[in-house]
């Protein structure tokens, strides 16, 4: 059997058809994930008005949802690097589609914020599980492209809430949108189990899980906490706010999460691939960077409107696609059998930070003070552009000057 790292006889290799199903069998994963974030945002109009929760509680469904996924993501990497890729990405969408069902059947705020908790789970499998499927079928020329490819399912999960299904709650209501979703989760679930090979056998047992992040991990860890508290809030209230404080419509209100969407797969995927070696290094802070100006475009959107609209944009050529840069780097990394635990922990600062975002931005949307709420969301990313510099300068200077 071929060692982790080393593709060999991979489907990519012999079959392009073969490979291109399985960077689209990745890439619905990653979108099935966290759809349940997007929709929250999408509808959140919706929700706010027919379920009765206010702005602060639906912070906090984000709350509880990345915050089971940090808990669980240094475990879930350990499950993957243990019972492989195939298993894993089965039970991530099925579990999709169970909390999704359980979101639309939910008559108030208890089984919405249970079902919310459920949905973390599946988060915590999602890149440990996908990057391990990189690793092990995709040659290593092509696994930038193809990490960008299936992190930028995360954003093609934006654009299905607030595009096709936010213009379905329209017509069928938002419980038979949210429904829609769990059916097509489950439908993929079936098609992975369909497709995928079986697992090779489990490795003998190896060292204990690592709670705590380590060298570069650690950095990547950190500087997702503070990119993932920023992007968190834009994901949560970018709909709320233009419904509330630009006049918006609910279904153009999800309209700006689809173009977020949008704009994050083509970052994703063009950073991705731009993220080489020497150069993959400096690229978080950059991008940190241009979500910083992102988040400043929002706040001007209270004086000229239409400016969200290249906020939402900006948020996902830059903010989105640091996540990929991150990944990229974990695997041009990591140690023989650790890319499972590796990628965990990295994702696991990144749902804190999408755990802590949204409560904090919530308090000030409660009482509609948005422009403090976009002024702390381009601190979040100024932090997080601190930390990306501050390690590049560090491995630059450990790697002896190199670029």
């Amino acid at each position: 059997m071929a060692s982790e790292g080393t593709a060999t006889a991979s489907p990519t290799e012999k079959d392009g058809g073969a490979g291109r199903r399985l960077t689209a069998l990745l890439t619905c994963a990653m979108a099935f994930s966290m759809l349940q974030l997007f929709l929250l945002g999408a509808l959140g109009p919706r929700l706010v008005g027919e379920l009765g929760i206010s702005p602060a509680l639906l912070g906090l469904t984000t709350t509880i949802g990345f915050g089971t996924a940090a808990a669980l993501s240094p475990a879930g990497g350990r499950i993957v690097d243990r019972i492989g890729p195939r298993r894993s990405l089965v039970a991530l969408l099925l579990l999709s589609a169970a909390a999704l069902a359980l979101i639309g059947a939910a008559p108030g705020a208890g089984l919405l914020l249970g079902a919310v908790a459920l949905g973390g789970v599946p988060q915590a499998l999602a890149n440990p599980a996908t990057n391990k499927a990189v690793l092990r079928a995709v040659p290593p020329a092509r696994r930038g492209a193809v990490t960008g490819l299936k992190q930028s399912g995360v954003q093609l999960g934006a654009f299905a809430a607030g595009a096709p299904l936010a213009v379905l709650a329209g017509g069928i209501g938002w419980r038979g949108a949210v429904w829609t979703g769990a059916a097509a989760a489950l439908l993929t679930g079936l098609w992975a189990l369909r497709v995928l090979p079986e697992d090779p056998p489990p490795p003998p047992a190896g060292p204990r899980t690592e709670l705590v992040p380590r060298a570069m991990v650690a950095w990547l860890a950190a500087f997702s906490l503070f990119l993932g508290a920023g992007i968190a809030s834009v994901n949560t209230y970018l709909a709320l706010f233009g419904a509330q404080r630009l006049g918006m419509g609910p279904t153009t209100a999800g309209a700006l999460v689809a173009v977020l969407g949008v704009a994050g797969i083509v970052g994703r995927v063009g950073w991705s691939k731009a993220a080489r070696p020497g150069r993959a290094e400096w690229l978080p802070g950059w991008l940190a960077l241009g979500a910083l100006g992102a988040a400043a475009l929002l706040g001007a959107a209270l004086v000229l409107g239409p400016l969200v609209w290249v906020g939402a944009v900006a948020v996902g050529v830059f903010a989105v696609s640091g996540n990929a840069v991150s990944m990229v780097l974990v695997l041009q990394r990591a140690a023989p059998g650790r890319a499972g635990q590796d990628s965990a922990l990295v994702a696991a600062g990144f749902f804190a930070g999408f755990a802590l975002g949204p409560p904090l931005f919530g308090l000030l949307a409660q009482s509609g003070r948005y422009g403090p709420g976009w002024l702390l969301v381009a601190a979040e990313f100024a932090v997080a552009a601190a930390v990306a510099f501050l390690w590049a300068v560090r491995d630059r200077a450990r790697r002896g000057g190199t670029a």
